[in-house]
Order: structure tokens, then sequence, then C-alpha cells
């Protein structure tokens, strides 16, 4: 595939002097079996050939290392699919290139996302010392009732379990809760969070269910198997996941995220707040000077063209200012802190009235469902759960070319 070189107009000129920095995104897209309520690019595989997939890694970051020279990596972050699944040594080698490609910033971020389960803890020491000073849980509940409907492998005890492990071999560790199950009731999910909050971890990831195309769960809901709760009691839930971390001392700083002072995550930080990023492995997407990048989804395409081509580039599109400056929009209101319009109208050389329809946002504004003192948007709390909505009526965009 031809590399396009940007032209004059892109994101890095509209303000790469921002930063240097960079984030690295590595996609393991395989799993032990697909969760009913998953549309992340996952896939069961009976065999994998650990000799071939190290060759295709490292042979993707190598290509994407000279398209970004000089630059400080300020985090790596191993998703998926299930990486806790990859040989240690494979996460030592790949964090090894990567620091042979380009400058660690001193305090890097390296997170690793893991199922609690006994197997994958029992490689946490490895991990440990591969280089992850960070892990992410996927528990998602400590209810074996609620682990059995959302088809997860592991026990809440099994689970427990692991969180202890991981407290006790990195530095920081965050974990997953979805709530607003179909049955649940409000008192049961503030016990369950409580009982969270009371493990000390300075992150929790807190996403309420939802139906996603294509998932065995809209499946079951259009078969009339469950019906999924209504959005009016799910925003109660809402709210009161930000009453009970906010009195414990996590912070809501994104839609789903709530930290305590000094640790967010580093690495979503750089999506929200519209950095480059690298992207690798099956599906994965990067932002890189102005241009979108998408790898081929399926692992055997993937690993076709790391061997035809030395990476695994499927889309490589030049975004256009106004498509860039919306993108930044759309990442940055999930974001409590809001966006800046001025700094946006700055890093893009656009007016607002390019990127925003100040009419739509003064008619969102009166109705309290957006804040705005002239350069700071934001969206109130009570509204944050309609955000798609509200993109929706103030960008000027065509939801396709979004990634």
């Amino acid at each position: 595939m031809a590399i396009s070189t940007p032209t004059n107009m892109n994101v890095t000129q509209m303000q790469a002097a921002q930063s240097n920095n960079l984030a690295l995104y590595i996609h393991w897209p395989f799993c032990v079996s697909k969760c009913p309520y998953c549309d992340f690019n996952s896939h069961v595989r009976d065999k994998i050939d650990m000799t071939s997939w190290r060759h295709a890694l490292l042979a993707d970051m190598a290509h994407e290392a000279a398209l970004l020279p000089d630059r400080t990596l300020t985090s790596i972050f191993f998703g998926g699919g299930t990486p806790s699944l990859m040989p240690p040594e494979l996460v030592s080698d790949i964090i090894a290139q990567a620091a042979l490609h380009w400058r660690f910033s001193d305090d890097i971020e390296i997170t690793l996302e893991a199922n609690p389960s006994s197997v994958e803890a029992a490689r946490f020491a490895d991990l440990a010392q591969a280089g992850v000073n960070r892990v992410s849980l996927g528990m998602q509940s400590f209810d074996d009732a609620e682990l059995s409907f959302l088809g997860r492998a592991h026990s809440a005890k099994e689970g427990l379990a692991a969180l202890d492990t991981a407290q006790t071999h990195f530095g920081r560790v965050t974990f997953d809760l979805i709530y607003a199950l179909p049955e649940q009731s409000l008192e049961d999910w503030q016990a369950m969070l409580a009982k969270a909050l009371a493990f000390g971890t300075g992150h929790l990831s807190l996403y309420q269910l939802t139906i996603e195309p294509n998932t065995r769960f809209a499946s079951d809901v259009r078969r009339n198997v469950f019906a999924p709760m209504d959005d009016e009691r799910a925003a109660d839930f809402y709210l009161a996941t930000a009453q009970q971390t906010q009195a414990a001392g996590l912070n809501a700083y994104e839609i789903s995220n709530y930290a305590a002072s000094q640790q967010q995550s580093r690495h979503n930080l750089t999506y929200w707040r519209y950095g480059d990023y690298a992207g690798i492995g099956p599906g994965a997407h990067g932002r890189r000077g102005g241009m979108a990048t998408e790898r081929h989804k399926k692992p055997e395409n993937y690993l076709s063209a790391i061997e035809r081509n030395q990476h695994g580039m499927k889309v490589e599109n030049l975004l256009t200012p106004i498509e860039a400056a919306q993108e930044a929009v759309l990442m940055g209101l999930r974001l409590m802190e809001g966006i800046d319009l001025h700094a946006l109208e700055q890093r893009f050389k656009l007016a607002r009235e390019n990127i925003i329809d100040m009419e739509s946002l003064a008619i969102l504004t009166s109705q309290n469902i957006c804040t705005f003192n002239g350069n700071i948007l934001n969206i109130n709390d009570e509204s944050r759960l309609l955000l798609d909505g509200i993109l929706a009526q103030i960008l000027r965009f065509s939801p396709q070319t979004m990634v």
C-alpha cells in the first residue's frame, strides 16, 4: 500500500507543536470464548502460531515507527480480545522493541487488559517482569449469577483472587464492572459498587450494559429472551454511580471512568484529547499526523497482509481539517473537562462555526443540556448519557466519516 504524505493543511500543522508525545496500542484478537455483549474484534481459535504472531506484530510496529520517528512514547496499551493470553515473553519482546523505536517517557504507562481467571493470574508476575505496570481486569461483576448471564468464564471467587494477585504485582490496578443489567436493582448495584470501592484501586471503569448490534445479546433481545433496562431507570444508575464514586474519592473524568487524583488512564486520555497514537494488530485504529489508519480485522487477513507488505494496513485516509476537528469534539466531549473551542480554532485553523452548529448549541444551552462560557463547551451531568444525540445536533459531520 502506498503511504500518503500529509498535505500542508493537516492536523500535524494544526498544532503538532502542541506535543511530541505518542501512544501505542497493540491489539491481541484472541479470546477463550466470545462474551454475548461484546462487539470488539475478538476471535476464538483452536491453535495460535505464536512465532507468526511475534513476527507480525513486531513488523507492524516497525512500519509505524518508521512513519513516526523521534517521538516520545507515553503509554502502551495491550487490548483485545484477551491480551493476558499472550505469552509474557511476547509482551516483553514488544515492549523491548518499542523502546528501540521510540524514547520512553520517564513515567510511561504500560497497561494490559486481563481476564481475572486463575490461569491468567498465574502469569501476572511474569507480565510485571516483562514491563507491564498497570493491569485492567475484566471483572464485570462480583455475583456468580450475573457473571453467568454475561457469559464470563470466571467465578466471583476466582475474580477476587485474581484482583488480590494483581494488586500484589502491579503498581496500578483498575477493573471493569457492568451495571444496569435487566433485573438488577439500584440497591444491589450500590452494594456491589461499595464492595468495589473498598478494594482501594485508584481507578474503576463502570459501564452501563448496552445492547450492541451483531452480538448474541442483540439476538436475545430480538427474540424476547430478555428486555434491557429502560433508559430512564438506567440514567438513575448512572447518576447514583457518579455520586457514590465521588464520595469515595474517585471522580468521574469520562463517561464511564472514575479515578483518584493522578490515576486517570493516560493512554485513554490521549484518545479523548485527540493526541497521536499508533495502532497495530488486527482491526487496530490509529491517528498520526492527520492520518486515520485501520488494520485488517480478521486475524488470517492481517497475517497475510504482513507477509505481503510488512504491515497490516487496510485503510489509511488523510482527514480534512474539519473531519479532524469534529473527531476532536466527538472524543473530547466524553471528558468531564469538556473542550475549549478557542483552542480547537487555533489547533485546526478553523472558525468554530465550521466545527460546531452554534445555533443548535445555543438551543441546547438554553435547555440546560450543555454549558458554554464562550470558550469551554461541556455536557451537563444529567445529559451525558444523551451524548450521541447531542453530537448529532451540534456537529457538522456525516457519521460514516468517523472511525
